[in-house]
């Protein structure tokens, strides 16, 4: 996998497995947001942050353990 610098980009890779429904007004407001955080900080560097997921372990969701949020 090829490392990502567009923020949708890191975004559609990191919500993919959540299987939201893309018509609610919660995943536009989490997509809204994640794109903030991701232009503020690449901003700050001054330049575009490659993330290069291949690199990084996998990690299971417990959504019962969160009540399913």
């Amino acid at each position: 996998m090829e490392p990502m610098s567009r923020p949708q980009a890191i975004i559609d890779f990191c919500l993919d497995p959540l299987k939201l429904d893309t018509g609610s007004e919660a995943e536009r407001e989490v997509r809204r947001r994640l794109e903030h955080v991701i232009k503020t900080f690449q901003r700050k560097l001054a330049q575009p942050v490659a993330v290069d997921f291949s690199s990084m372990p996998s990690q299971v969701i417990n959504e019962a353990a969160h009540g399913y949020e």
